[in-house]
């Protein structure tokens, strides 16, 4: 049973599936409508009944989006306000006008310092070293330099991406992506001169590529009390990733599942910087030496939050608890790693399983399916307006038409052999 929060009011920055994620979190948890303020009114927030929606298109500006939320919450005077970040960018803007919001807002982040520890990627890498975390080979460029790009002993085909996502956010060039397959040194020299022609001027990280498909990836959520300790781990393996080029490398479909000994990495790795709140770590398998890779850390609720209430321990109530009524951030006798096993997915289930290749893997998933235990964060009981079912019973069918385009079966198979 939650606890009940009267005059809890969320306010939520970002219009993606992890912002309507969010949002569906607090209204199955406190019946709470959630302002959700959004670029543009996207077909997840635009016509749902569980959630406000604002449109401020100048959400890059920190100055713009500050006066907007001192007047949302004058709109709500006398409510609790909480104010939450769907992505790195504008978790960072919250972070950073925190003295600007913190007299009207719940703020549950980590200060400047911490932020900025772990979301330069080239930070993160130094910190699995120094702790003894396994991280995939790294050579950072700084765009900038106006040197060569080196990428040192890597072996081609490498991973590039930004190490800096809020700074990344902010340019435009053709053919940009979250993360890039680069085949070639040539390759990669062109890719670094297009990106600093955007005007981006920090790191971007080359990693080497840890072999095999989406379903060697791993996702783990992690929550810590407001004084550094670790209080709950959710772990899950990924069965299929996302493919179009803005969403690239963000789960579709996970199988939740517990997995101690990566908590336990994490848990030494968080302790030791003082976190504070929701983080969320990419993972690879690799299948080379049979370790669990870190990628990086997300400082906040991953777009996929959701695979976390689904299985049974909604996100938003161990904020509440904590920040907003006192109490220890866990209801007596729960589980501090999540066991339950669960699928969730935004995909239908026809496209999710055509690219699962593991048979005992895809038993298991029919099996959750037949019990009723999977979720797609979109489909909700509460959200009846018969033009947003129209929504998504297209975009459902469209998913079909982005797979074949950006993933087709032989890339692939491809990737499952390389």
């Amino acid at each position: 049973m939650v606890e009940p929060a009267p005059g809890l009011q969320p306010v939520i920055l970002g219009g993606d599936i992890g912002a309507y994620s969010l949002a569906r979190t607090f209204h199955e948890a406190y019946g709470v409508r959630p302002v959700v303020v959004s670029t543009v009114a996207t077909g997840l927030v635009r016509h749902s009944r569980i959630l406000s929606n604002v449109v401020e298109p100048r959400m890059d500006e920190p100055d713009v989006v500050v006066a907007l939320l001192r007047e949302i919450a004058g709109r709500h005077a006398g409510s609790t306000l909480m104010l939450l970040g769907s992505a790195d960018w504008l978790v960072r803007t919250i972070v950073e006008n925190r003295e600007r919001l913190e007299d009207l807002y719940v703020i549950p982040y980590v200060d400047v310092e911490r932020l900025d520890l772990v979301t330069h990627k080239d930070g993160f890498g130094r910190l699995c070293l120094e702790l003894g975390l396994a991280h995939p080979a790294t050579v950072v460029h700084e765009v900038s330099a106006g040197v060569p790009v080196d990428a040192g002993s890597l072996r081609f085909p490498v991973i590039a991406k930004t190490g800096n996502t809020a700074a990344y956010h902010l340019v435009e060039f053709a053919g940009k992506k979250k993360v890039f397959t680069v085949a070639s040194p040539g390759e990669l020299t062109d890719l670094m001169a297009r990106i600093e022609s955007s005007g981006y001027t920090d790191s971007f990280v080359i990693q080497d590529r840890i072999p095999g498909d989406d379903s060697g990836m791993r996702i783990l959520t992690c929550y810590c009390d407001r004084s550094g300790t670790m209080r709950f781990a959710a772990f899950g393996e990924v069965l299929l990733e996302e493919h179009t080029p803005g969403a690239l490398g963000n789960p579709a479909g996970i199988v939740t599942r517990a997995e101690h000994e990566v908590v336990d990495q994490a848990r030494r790795l968080l302790e030791h910087i003082g976190w504070v709140g929701w983080a969320n770590f990419d993972l690879k398998y690799d299948p080379r030496d049979g370790r669990t890779v870190f990628f990086e850390l997300n400082p906040r609720l991953g777009r996929s939050n959701f695979y976390i209430t689904a299985a049974g321990r909604n996100t938003a109530e161990l904020l509440v608890r904590e920040w907003v009524q006192g109490l220890d951030p866990l209801p007596d006798g729960a589980e501090e790693i999540l066991s339950t096993e669960h699928v969730y997915t935004v995909l239908p289930r026809p496209l999710l399983l055509r690219y699962v290749a593991d048979r005992s893997t895809v038993a298991r998933v029919r099996a959750l399916w037949r019990r009723r235990a999977v979720t797609n964060p979109l489909w909700y009981r509460a959200e009846t307006d018969p033009r947003r079912l129209l929504y998504l019973v297209v975009a459902q069918l469209n998913q079909f038409r982005k797979y074949a385009r950006y993933y087709p079966r032989a890339l692939w198979q491809s990737e499952r052999e390389a």
